[in-house]
């Protein structure tokens, strides 16, 4: 008996007739990356998405990285560097744009979209603000998969790519204001900071969010007082908690704003949206009341501004007076850091692209990473994002039914 039985487990093992844990499918290979990074065209835009110690990584773990010459000359990048640790450095624009995915750090211009071919991904940034329709069309026609950077997720639901410019942007921007509201012509010509026996400097940032912090951290540094609004009582909590110090914090309420700004000398915009265009918060008649030669850095200006008296500016002519106030409204800041900012974009993407090899591809990684999948507004040629579909009257399908779609 104990024989037959030894039998019959020996013939449902090998059968596999036992119960057995449950073995899912894995459609999931590795694949090797075509990766081609163009020299920015845009004006001004001197950072680079890579820097050579990501390239070198890349290369290592058999990816392809294809760079035109002198793309990093303005970041302080030379070609040298790159080639040292195996990119192809290539002098033909068109042979970039041969790569399965172009990453950049700027949207596409309408001369590059023209050499893109069928089915490539786009790893940029999108700036809604300074699009049209045709951009879009143009890229639906090509069956185009683009990811817009500035929307990518992490897992705590926040914007690591701003997070990490806006820190940068924080910084700079009280030491932008520094040297305006010093000019002694179009400036007030006094000295930012807090002095004894002198009325210390007033600065209003609107928003509570990363350049926010870093601003306040910087003004305060300098002896200024800070005020900061911010309809989001978490988000002010947050700040509050982060600088370590009680400051003046309040909604958005008009008058109490208004107030504000009466007396303010430094005024910081930086609220963002999610939605692509940053509310517009403080009206003309508001910025009238403001003191002759305070200065305005309108951070939010890449996506539309949150002032009604903003107009981008750029970094030859990066202000204008109206009403008597200084407006400085250049929409990429960071990019006059091009090398630090290089570095901190080239350590979000590099690990991005690790995984989309490790994946197997873009659709892989989108259909399993959700935070990418909040950046990416074309999938497949396909328009994903419903604000943009609205504010551009054109057609547009929730993600997550292509996704969907894609698994079956």
């Amino acid at each position: 008996m104990d024989s037959e039985q030894n039998d019959l487990f020996k013939f449902s093992s090998a059968e596999k007739l036992l119960p057995q844990e449950e073995v899912l499918e894995v459609n999931r290979s590795k694949s090797s990356l075509s990766i081609g990074v163009p020299k920015e065209i845009s004006y001004q835009e001197n950072r680079i998405p890579l820097v050579p110690q990501a390239v070198g990584l890349l290369v290592a773990n058999g990816h392809r990285v294809v760079i035109e010459t002198k793309a990093g000359d303005a970041a302080h990048f030379s070609d040298k560097e790159f080639a040292d640790v195996g990119a192809g450095i290539v002098y033909d624009r068109e042979e970039v744009f041969k790569s399965n995915l172009i990453i950049k750090v700027a949207p596409l211009m309408p001369e590059e979209t023209l050499m893109l071919k069928s089915r490539q991904t786009i790893l940029s940034s999108l700036h809604v603000a300074g699009q049209n329709r045709k951009y879009f069309e143009d890229l639906m026609a090509k069956k185009t998969t683009a990811i817009g950077y500035e929307f990518i997720q992490d897992k705590t639901a926040s914007f690591p790519v701003i997070r990490s410019m806006s820190e940068i942007v924080g910084n700079a921007s009280v030491f932008i204001a520094a040297k305006y509201l010093e000019d002694p012509e179009i400036g007030k010509g006094t000295l930012f900071g807090g002095f004894p026996g002198i009325s210390p400097t007033e600065v209003v940032i609107l928003g509570s969010g990363t350049v926010a912090e870093y601003a306040a951290r910087a003004a305060l540094g300098h002896g200024a007082t800070v005020k900061v609004f911010d309809n989001s009582i978490y988000k002010l909590r947050r700040l509050q908690s982060a600088l370590k110090t009680r400051i003046f914090t309040s909604i958005i309420q008009p008058l109490v704003l208004q107030k504000a700004l009466k007396t303010a000398d430094v005024v910081i915009g930086a609220i963002h949206s999610s939605e692509g265009m940053s509310p517009c918060l403080v009206t003309e008649d508001m910025v009238r009341q403001m003191a002759p030669g305070s200065v305005i850095i309108d951070v939010s200006i890449d996506q539309g501004g949150c002032f009604e008296t903003s107009k981008p500016t750029n970094h030859n002519e990066p202000v204008f007076v109206k009403d008597d106030v200084i407006h400085y409204c250049v929409p990429n800041i960071a990019s006059k850091v091009p090398h630090t900012a290089s570095y901190a974009l080239s350590n979000f993407f590099t690990p991005i692209l690790l995984r989309m090899g490790e994946e197997g591809g873009i659709e892989n990684l989108v259909r399993t990473d959700f935070g990418l999948r909040k950046g990416a507004y074309l999938f497949n040629g396909t328009l994903t994002k419903p604000y943009i579909g609205n504010y551009f009257n054109l057609p547009f399908q929730d993600i997550e039914l292509l996704i969907a779609a894609f698994r079956a």
